[in-house]
């Protein structure tokens, strides 16, 4: 099931707006609430799907926002700001989604395909390949970012802010 759209940074020239980066439908009616605020990502397929559309439209304050809580201070703005602008995201594939992992966490595996800027045009595109962790928490759900160089311990409080025991609750899925 391939999704293949050619979508721009809007800083690195044109994008048609009509169709969400996410390749579901409408910008309007897809992502854009989500990045706006005015909605809630329903699962976590369709917060990895608006996380990507944040990649492509270089919405870096909603990718911040839709990690889980506390690694949120521990992400690099600038390096996910400057990965989002040097790409053209071309499209989505989502592999597999397993909606239920437990009760509050999720998995989504997906492909993202994207061209360097500074690759020569007939250079092939790139793939990112991932299995994302998702977390739910107070009706909302997070991405777990495995990427972080926090230091964390078993017996700490969870990063999702679940207050369970790290060990009990996100580890299995970051670590």
């Amino acid at each position: 099931m391939s999704e293949q759209h050619d979508h721009l940074n809007p800083q690195h020239g044109h994008l048609n707006l009509q169709q969400c980066p996410c390749g579901l439908g409408q910008y309007a009616q897809c992502c854009q609430p989500l990045h706006q605020g005015e909605a809630v990502a329903q699962s976590a397929e369709q917060l990895m799907r608006s996380r990507y559309s944040a990649f492509a439209l270089g919405q870096i304050d909603y990718l911040l926002a839709t990690t889980a809580l506390g690694q949120q201070q521990a992400l690099d703005r600038a390096a996910i700001a400057s990965w989002s602008s040097a790409n053209q995201w071309l499209g989505l594939e989502i592999v597999q989604s397993k909606a239920k992992l437990g009760k509050i966490h999720a998995q989504v595996e997906f492909k993202a395909n994207y061209r360097d800027l500074k690759a020569a045009a007939t250079e092939p595109a790139e793939q990112h390949h991932e299995i994302s962790h998702f977390v739910l928490h107070q009706g909302r759900w997070y991405f777990l970012d495995p990427t972080t160089d926090q230091a964390l311990t078993m017996k700490q409080t969870c990063i999702c802010g679940s207050q369970k025991k790290f060990k009990q609750c996100c580890a299995t899925y970051i670590l």
